[in-house]
């Protein structure tokens, strides 16, 4: 049986690359600069907690499968080792375990990642005035068409690749499902629930309750316990 550790992802600022600040000022600005104040904690515990996990595998039986990453090998550390140098948590952990013996893989494909950029700058393009409703409902579409071919992409990649007596760990967003399209062969465990790092965003960005707010925080900065 082959494993794999699946990480949902909770991105940073620095993941965010040129946009990173604009979209960090319109969050601050909707949810408020305490809930700000408190989701900077989270992202901060969330990777701590997902790191401590982490460090207690050999790294040298680690291999990395990373959300967005289209190479691997040494063009992928460098892309790594900037984006940590960034601020990047997830690239930071990234590093660490790159820099104890783990290997990084090539995950994605890029058309299918291109593709998807050119689907999102499509909505995004300014006067789209009645046309608007029509071109968003294309983009979910293709959003949605799109995720599963990539899930499916990783998931064969990862099948193709992964060894036994090797440990893949997946950091991937929490929309995805690559699971689903796995084989019974390799036992997937998550390192965190993807359901419940959907209800903390849509608690951070939508949600009034802040008891359910404060139990979701609490939860991702916990230590670890697998599901």
């Amino acid at each position: 049986m082959r494993r794999l550790l699946c990480v949902p992802i909770i991105h940073s600022q620095a993941d965010m690359g040129s946009a990173g600040a604009a979209l960090a000022r319109e969050s601050r600005a909707l949810m408020g600069e305490q809930r700000w104040a408190r989701h900077e904690a989270v992202v901060d515990g969330f990777w701590e907690s997902v790191a401590a996990y982490l460090r207690s595998f050999d790294p040298r039986q680690v291999r990395v499968y990373q959300d967005g990453m289209a190479v691997g090998g040494a063009v992928g550390r460098r892309i790594v080792e900037e984006v940590a140098a960034r601020g990047s948590k997830n690239y930071q952990l990234i590093l660490e375990l790159l820099k104890g013996g783990a290997e990084l893989r090539k995950t994605e494909d890029p058309v299918l990642l291109f593709q998807e950029r050119e689907n999102i700058l499509g909505v995004m393009q300014p006067g789209m005035g009645p046309e608007r409703p029509q071109n968003s409902s294309q983009y979910q579409q293709q959003r949605d068409r799109l995720m599963v071919e990539r899930d499916k992409f990783i998931a064969g990649t990862i099948d193709a690749l992964l060894k036994e007596g090797e440990l893949g760990v997946l950091f991937i967003g929490a929309n995805h499902n690559v699971a689903a399209h796995l084989p019974g062969d390799i036992s997937v465990e998550a390192v965190k629930s993807q359901e419940k790092v959907q209800a903390y965003f849509a608690e951070l960005y939508l949600g009034r309750d802040e008891k359910r707010f404060e139990e979701l925080s609490q939860y991702l900065t916990a230590p670890v316990r697998p599901l």
